[in-house]
């Protein structure tokens, strides 16, 4: 069964750091596009970083370049995304999306809070 499950959420302080991890089983993960999406309280979905299958170029939402930075590990079929200096307007539930050809996968998501 086709699993993406993501990890590092918590509560932090504006300026801090967090580390989301996306667990992924179930499907050839080296073939597929690793993006995080985001969706705040009120707001749509809006994506917020994407790595091709190969790594190499990301690309990032203007909202967040600069701050935070998704990578992949195709030997573990782990992709993450290294968030720097949130802001309160980070606040939302992070999801990981697989995409290849037509294919999309969910994760659940991970609540990230930037508060103080």
């Amino acid at each position: 069964q086709v699993q993406l499950v993501e990890s590092g959420g918590g509560l932090v302080q504006p300026g801090g750091s967090l580390r989301l991890s996306c667990a992924a089983s179930g499907f050839t993960f080296s073939w597929y596009t690793m993006s995080w999406y985001r969706q705040g309280p009120g707001k749509e979905r809006e994506l917020v970083a994407s790595i091709p299958s190969a790594g190499g170029t990301r690309n990032y939402a203007d909202s967040v370049k600069g701050r935070f930075t998704i990578s992949r590990d195709n030997n573990k079929n782990t992709v993450y995304l290294q968030m720097n200096s949130l802001i309160p307007d980070d606040t939302a539930r992070y999801y990981c999306n697989a995409r290849y050809s037509l294919v999309n996968y969910w994760g659940q998501g991970t609540q990230v809070t930037v508060s103080s």
